[in-house]
């Protein structure tokens, strides 16, 4: 995932967030929450707003990844959490997490 700068993410199109902005002015309305220039951002942005949306921000999100990529599947686990689809519908493990085991650390 490429890192946005300030000026890169006030540069980009409306249609590049999965929310739109709510502020008037040049920045304030081009100031969209959860950019999603490319799958990187996309995949991040499904899990942020997981983590801190309201279901109608969820349902905008996940339809505006999809709309825009495709190829990224979403499905929902247990608890809300989202889990990313490969390109042929299988779940998949990520590769940068150990797996978490139960019980307590140490």
């Amino acid at each position: 995932m490429a890192v946005l700068s300030a000026r890169q993410r006030q540069s980009l199109p409306k249609s590049s967030f999965a929310l739109p902005g709510k502020g008037k002015g040049p920045k304030g309305a081009g100031a969209g929450s959860y950019p999603i220039p490319d799958k990187g951002h996309a995949k991040s942005a499904l899990s942020r707003v997981a983590q801190h949306g309201t279901p109608a921000e969820k349902a905008t999100v996940r339809a505006k990844v999809r709309a825009k990529y495709p190829g990224i599947g979403v499905a929902k686990a247990s608890g809300g959490a989202v889990q990313f689809l490969a390109e042929g519908g299988a779940a998949r493990e990520r590769a940068d997490r150990p797996k978490r085991r139960g019980g307590m650390c140490g």
